[in-house]
């Protein structure tokens, strides 16, 4: 693989591609399509295989010391999906969520890195812009709201020692990167600040992950690139990949030198980007980190 290229791992033609996660333990690729409902696997070896969910899942992660199961914030809740070998993933509600409004889901989420799951919620009508969505962590079987009026959270990360977290907001009304203190001790993150404007910049920003540096990569939706930001919200590249809507991107590989990109398939005429809903990897030129599974 040339450096810094992308080239394409599955044609997987997904409506909404996202949350990839690296499984160190099995060396493969996880990640989600929401409206297919499926949950995906990835190795170099085995190929492409996929799991159909009984709701859409938007962002999941692996959990600890139990092999073939998942945690995926979904429609109406936090659940647990067990991977059978019949394609299908069985759904074990464990954390139900109080939405404000109908037609809501969650999107974006992950552990922190300490094992506590994070995840946010957004009305799937984006363009009612409406203010709804919510910023939950997970304490036991039940969701603790943190932060609210969000439209589309996204972006959820955290630093290399645990001690910054970030978090974007991807509507058109918003584009903006917060970062935060967080206590990594009591899982609780105060003096929230901008990071990062993304209205003068290409692309909305999407799906993140965090390098050994502390580097911050962003998928920039509609503008097919992938950004990274040094620690003090410089934008310090940009990586091209062949479709308009990067999703979300994680760091994987043996080295942790490959970062996977996941995307989106919008409807319409494709011509112009038929790999759209694929997923790609790069090199980078950095390695990310391990990315902690949930420690229930």
């Amino acid at each position: 693989m040339q450096a810094s290229r992308a080239e394409l791992v599955v044609d997987a033609r997904h409506g909404t591609g996202e949350s990839p996660v690296w499984h160190a333990g099995e060396q493969a690729l996880y990640w989600v399509d929401i409206p297919g409902r499926t949950l995906n696997r990835w190795t170099a070896a085995d190929g492409h295989r996929q799991w159909a969910t009984p709701q859409m899942p938007a962002c999941i992660a692996a959990v600890a010391a139990r092999p073939g199961q998942w945690l995926a914030g979904m429609e109406d809740g936090v659940h647990t999906l067990t991977l059978g070998p019949d394609g299908q993933a069985q759904l074990t509600a464990l954390a139900p969520v109080q939405h404000a409004r109908t037609g809501m889901r969650f999107n974006d989420g992950r552990c922190d890195r300490q094992g506590r799951f994070w995840a946010g919620t957004m009305l799937m009508d984006m363009g009612a812009a409406a203010r709804v969505g919510v910023l939950y962590r997970l304490g036991g079987a039940a969701l603790q709201p943190v932060l609210d009026d969000l439209i589309t959270p996204n972006g959820l990360a955290f630093s290399p020692d645990g001690r910054t977290m970030y978090l974007s907001d991807s509507h058109p009304e918003v584009q903006a990167i917060w970062a935060f203190d967080y206590d990594p001790d009591t899982g609780t993150p105060s003096r929230r600040r901008l990071f990062v404007d993304m209205k003068p910049l290409p692309g909305r920003p999407d799906g993140a992950a965090i390098d050994i540096d502390g580097g911050y990569w962003i998928c920039g939706n509609d503008a097919g690139l992938v950004h990274r930001f040094t620690p003090d919200g410089r934008l310090d590249r940009s990586l091209e990949v062949p479709v308009k809507k990067p999703a979300m991107c994680a760091f994987g590989g043996p080295a942790l030198d490959t970062l996977f990109v996941t995307s989106i398939r919008p409807a319409g005429d494709m011509s112009d980007q038929p790999l759209a809903g694929g997923v790609f990897a790069l090199r980078p030129g950095t390695q990310g980190l391990p990315e902690p599974a949930w420690r229930p």
